[in-house]
């Protein structure tokens, strides 16, 4: 590796993937890039459980759910499928800053025959709408600074009627090699192997994360290590 970061502290840099200027084809090969991390990393299987236990509460009711910084869609449209398999009721919905990447998710529903809706939202910005069960974020808190942390969990659980769920990096050794390694294997984006061991550098540690529930007013939230190298942020209302 040709840096190593001082992880004892964040180290919170601008991402290429964020740039306003990003070349299309880059962008939406860094998108594809980070679906296959997803599928790699099991995000989909890391937020169903907690969907899963509050859905089959209820299991005639149909069910909202929006994920925030949704990027390529490709979680809330893996989350719907879950739910089809079991089932369930849900209706999925993601929003993104991106005009880019909620087109590019629009399409990627079309093509997967799923009934999810996408739409361009700011979520530091804009007021997040409400009506929705369940809010959830994947790999967004990490390119935040503390208090726009703060701010977007606080939205986040103004938004959710039931439940607000986060997955994201824990910064630590073992994750950041997987990052550096890991992103090389799994695509060939230049974005994307810039990105991935940068996001692990600025990611949070669990005791920052639990500092960030405390000063959004989340009480009662469960926090837990998931592999690889991430946490689950479950709130419930």
């Amino acid at each position: 590796m040709p840096w190593a970061p001082d992880l004892s502290r964040r180290d919170l840099q601008p991402e290429l993937i964020d740039q306003a200027d990003l070349d299309a084809g880059r962008h939406l090969h860094a998108l594809e890039g980070l679906v296959r991390i997803n599928i790699f990393s099991g995000s989909a299987g890391i937020l169903w459980p907690p969907i899963r236990d509050l859905i089959s509460a209820d299991p005639r009711r149909s069910w909202r759910l929006l994920d925030v910084g949704a990027g390529a869609g490709d979680l809330p449209l893996a989350l719907w499928r879950k739910a089809q398999r079991a089932g369930f009721r849900l209706e999925v919905e993601g929003c993104d800053k991106s005009g880019r990447a909620v087109e590019h998710a629009r399409q990627r529903a079309k093509r997967s025959n799923v009934p999810a809706r996408f739409f361009e939202c700011d979520a530091l910005e804009d007021a997040l709408p409400d009506g929705y069960d369940i809010v959830m974020s994947s790999l967004f808190l990490h390119h935040l600074d503390e208090p726009q942390a703060i701010e977007l969990l606080r939205r986040k659980a103004a938004a959710a009627g039931r439940l607000m769920l986060v997955n994201d990096l824990e910064r630590s050794w073992a994750g950041f090699t997987l990052a550096y390694w890991g992103v090389r294997l799994l695509t060939r984006c230049d974005v994307v192997h810039a990105d991935g061991p940068q996001s692990v550098a600025g990611a949070f540690r669990l005791d920052e994360v639990r500092a960030l529930c405390r000063a959004a007013g989340l009480e009662g939230y469960a926090l837990k290590r998931r592999f690889p190298c991430r946490y689950l942020l479950a709130w419930k209302r």
